[in-house]
């Protein structure tokens, strides 16, 4: 991952628009983009700073402050989805607006499973697979095709006579006779 610039540059860049030099202009003399000339000018006038912020991770979620809120939810209705999670805290006293990769990186943090129904025991009247040491049936094993599928075959014996053994024409014998060419 790239280093964020230095905080020199930053300084000297966010001074210069603030002394009335054009962001195209400060970009141009800096060799920066002019969009980010722009934030560090925005940057510097709202916070006092244009100091690099954190990078990497989830530094903007919004569920974190709500942690609470959130865990309350899900513990009154455990078999919630995740759209219907985003939706539920939208619509609650809080409305906070999330996507579904925010709630989905919030229920991942904290462990919670997001199963809709419990775990079944395995039916005993149609077994989906031969249980261990039990062969398949006679009608499954007649249902897997024994032929040849198209990315099985075997290709096409080369056609090339040395591959064969075979003697060229015009040559006494095959080894003897290096190329076809003039012959």
């Amino acid at each position: 991952m790239p280093a964020p610039y230095s905080q020199d540059l930053r300084d000297r860049v966010a001074a210069a628009i603030a002394a009335g030099a054009s962001a195209r202009a400060t970009a141009g003399r800096f060799d920066i983009s002019i969009g980010t000339a722009i934030r560090w000018a925005q940057r510097q006038r709202a916070e006092g700073h244009a100091r690099a912020r954190p990078m990497g991770g989830d530094h903007r979620s919004r569920l974190r402050e709500h942690r609470a809120a959130v865990l309350e939810l899900v513990a009154r209705q455990p078999d919630l989805t995740l759209e219907e999670i985003r939706r539920a805290l939208a619509a609650s006293a809080c409305g906070i607006s999330v996507g579904l990769s925010t709630v989905w990186r919030f229920v991942r943090a904290h462990k919670l499973t997001r199963k809709k129904r419990p775990s079944m025991r395995p039916s005993r009247t149609d077994p989906m697979s031969p249980r261990s040491g039990e062969s398949l049936s006679a009608a499954s094993r007649h249902s897997i095709p024994i032929a040849w599928c198209s990315s099985t075959r075997p290709g096409p014996a080369p056609t090339w006579s040395a591959a064969r053994g075979e003697r060229r024409a015009g040559c006494g014998s095959w080894r003897g006779c290096r190329t076809g060419i003039g012959r």
